[in-house]
């Protein structure tokens, strides 16, 4: 099976905030859209968008067993593992098992990622 698909539309425009979801155990931090996903695979493509003022400081830094690619679409956000600011245009291919945050965001930040997962 391939990854879903969809026709164009705006993820960032007001309109579409009921289609954002929290992310589990980060209501109120954290925010997430899925653009697409393998099902067959885990593959996907998905937004998460820091809220102002956010910190995941409480739940540390974290890794993945698979490979990830992230860029920082809009505002910034601070990744304590790198000690830097990430801004509009920071790009990342994360290989697995690599320490990113915990990330502190002043004033919001949108992020898209495309992971890699394999499920067994």
């Amino acid at each position: 099976m391939a990854k879903s698909t969809t026709t164009y539309w705006n993820p960032l425009e007001v309109e579409s905030d009921k289609a954002w979801q929290p992310i589990a155990g980060m209501e109120g931090i954290a925010e997430e859209l899925t653009l697409s996903i393998d099902e067959d695979t885990g593959e996907y493509t998905r937004l998460t968008r820091f809220l102002a003022g956010a910190d995941t400081t409480a739940f540390g830094g974290k890794s993945h067993d698979y490979p990830e690619e992230i860029f920082i679409v809009a505002g910034r956000v601070f990744d304590a593992a790198f000690d830097m600011w990430l801004e509009p245009g920071h790009y990342a291919s994360r290989p697995p098992g690599e320490i990113h945050g915990p990330f502190r965001t002043d004033e919001g930040c949108v992020v898209l990622e495309v992971s890699f997962p394999k499920k067994i």
